[in-house]
């Protein structure tokens, strides 16, 4: 176990230099000059370059990743250009309202999938299946600020059952999490309902029904947890993808979390939080894999990491 977290660590530390180094570069190219945002439209020529001298943006490309990368190793992310603050404490700040977000959004996703994936599954082949799978497309298909909209009109504005946006208390946490969470349910059902399907025609499942046990006890002890081995690993994928791609439920329901910190800094061009939250997301998708193939041997004990 210890040399096997010891290389996945090192395969996970060059992961995240090459997804610092292609960001950066991307960057680099990007015809939109984040100094021209800094200094207005009217600032004079010789102001702008001043301003790109004092931040370092006049020498090379390979220097100044050089550069990042140096404070980088020392949990230093940059400033921001225009916040004129630690982009380090700019994530810190919004991290908390992500990870809570993330977390509701994974649960509701899990919770609805899964449950309509077995469903499907134990009646595959009839109405009910037919009739799962089609409301899977829709969700996986439909726009997340529609959903978002959705939700709020009826359970916020018609019903009052919760608040219309914000952050600080579960009410405000229920209808983005849903949000969130209808968009992935439709991808774990399906795959759910695949896997279902393919472990109930296991020699051991009908062995275990040969002996007598409970059709519930044959689905939760034996079928589910070799069945749910292909969403772990989707969890893992979806807590890095959460991370940063919550841009428009956050935008839709007020939330304070680091995708609309992203959006905001796009718009303006501000290079260190792109690289910053660039950097969180992807570090969330290497602990998020990383955690599911440890987990994993824990629900099926055939399976060994070497």
């Amino acid at each position: 176990m210890a040399a096997y977290l010891f290389r996945r660590l090192v395969q996970s530390a060059l992961i995240l230099l090459g997804v610092s180094f292609i960001t950066f570069v991307l960057l680099y190219v990007l015809p939109a000059d984040p100094v021209r945002q800094i200094a207005g439209r009217s600032a004079t020529q010789q102001t702008v370059e001043n301003i790109r001298h004092q931040l370092g943006l006049d020498q090379p490309m390979l220097v100044q990743y050089a550069r990042y990368l140096s404070g980088l190793v020392q949990g230093d992310m940059g400033r921001s250009y225009l916040q004129k603050t630690e982009v380090a404490s700019l994530i810190a700040a919004r991290l908390p309202a992500s990870l809570l977000l993330m977390a509701g959004g994974i649960a509701c996703e899990l919770v609805i999938g899964l449950s309509l994936g077995v469903i499907a599954a134990l009646w595959r082949g009839r109405a009910l299946d037919q009739g799962l799978m089609v409301t899977s497309f829709v969700a996986v298909s439909a726009p997340q600020f529609v959903v978002g909209l959705l939700l709020l009109y009826v359970f916020a504005v018609q019903l009052g059952w919760f608040p219309i946006g914000g952050y600080g208390t579960f009410a405000h946490l229920v209808l983005p999490s849903i949000a969130l969470g209808i968009m992935g349910s439709g991808w774990y059902s399906r795959m759910m309902r695949s896997a279902m399907v393919e472990v109930l025609r296991q020699d051991y499942i009908r062995t275990a029904r040969a002996k007598g046990l409970t059709r519930a006890r044959v689905i939760l002890r034996h079928a589910l947890p070799n069945a749910i081995l292909p969403i772990i690993a989707m969890i893992g994928i979806d807590i890095g993808i959460f991370m940063g791609g919550m841009v428009v439920v956050e935008s839709v329901f007020g939330w304070p979390g680091i995708g609309q910190l992203a959006w905001q800094a796009i718009q303006r061009v501000d290079i260190p939080i792109i690289m910053g939250v660039t950097l969180v997301s992807a570090t969330a998708i290497v602990l998020g894999n990383l955690l599911a193939d440890i987990v994993t041997p824990f629900i099926d004990p055939r399976i060994k990491l070497r």
